[in-house]
């Protein structure tokens, strides 16, 4: 008998073990879900904000002469390649007077075709900062859109980066999962990045998308030769799920988006630069 209520006794200590483990869990979950939604909304309402005072204009090339510059191809583009379409295309010209009495730290504007990308980036002392902080430099785990610290944004390096959080809402970088899906994959108008800053004008065309388990390989700004910048190209170029056809080079320059794909993996971009305007 004693044995039997002994028993009953540890039976019931577990269950109530359980119950406060699932209560503790549940309010947890709650609560990171409830932070999640007021970051959200917090993003959401700076992001209108910008909106409202920033007029994105497009650059029309008849009303500009000497400041359009193509950057040369070394190799022959074949006359189907895209690429003819896209040295076409109006470039972007943003005023940052605005943006800069809200944040000193923007560097630029980016706009990414068959995204939700279109927003000032800007840049701090580390990679970390803007992991957990809007651009009004408040708090939220919602982040910004930064340029890597180790970037001259008026003097690009071989590979320029720009990160942003992965949001489910589709804020920040959360929409660059669509270069992975067929329906971006088949517009070939998609393959353009815009960006705009203080000094220049550029457009930059996508070579190569994919998301791969988290590695440091693709993130490197400086390199000690042509022949290791070309490795590294290469590497890109194989590494990308989709076959743009289009060839890079010791003399280009590359732009680099990066962010979340899961927690162990993330989804990439690569374009280098085509087009260019002096301001």
């Amino acid at each position: 008998m004693i044995k039997k209520i002994r028993r009953l006794k540890w039976k019931n200590i577990i269950a109530f073990s359980l119950i406060i483990i699932f209560l503790i869990t549940l309010t947890i979950s709650t609560i990171d879900i409830i932070k999640w939604k007021l970051d959200s909304n917090k993003t959401d309402k700076q992001i209108k904000e910008i909106q409202e005072i920033i007029d994105i204009e497009e650059v029309i090339e008849e009303d500009i002469t000497d400041e359009i510059e193509i950057i040369e191809q070394v190799e022959e583009i074949p006359q189907a390649n895209p690429y003819w379409d896209y040295i076409e295309m109006n470039l972007i010209n943003i005023n940052f007077n605005k943006l800069k009495q809200i944040n000193s730290n923007t560097k630029g504007w980016i706009q990414v075709n068959g995204t939700n990308i279109n927003y000032p980036f800007v840049q701090a002392n580390d990679n970390k900062y803007y992991l957990t902080h809007s651009f009004d430099k408040s708090y939220n785990s919602a982040g910004w859109v930064f340029l890597d610290y180790r970037n001259n944004i008026n003097e690009f390096s071989k590979n320029t980066i720009i990160y942003a959080h992965g949001r489910t809402d589709k804020t920040m970088f959360g929409s660059l999962k669509n270069i992975l899906k067929s329906s971006w994959l088949n517009d070939t108008n998609n393959f353009v990045v815009k960006l705009s800053t203080e000094i220049e004008n550029t457009l930059w065309q996508v070579f190569s998308v994919y998301h791969i388990p988290t590695t440091s390989d693709y993130i490197q700004v400086n390199f000690s030769s042509n022949k290791e910048f070309n490795n590294w190209t290469t590497m890109l170029i194989n590494r990308s799920s989709y076959n743009f056809n289009t060839s890079v080079n010791e003399n280009d320059n590359v732009i680099t988006l990066s962010t979340c794909y899961n927690d162990n993996e993330k989804v990439v971009l690569h374009a280098k630069l085509i087009k260019k305007e002096t301001r």
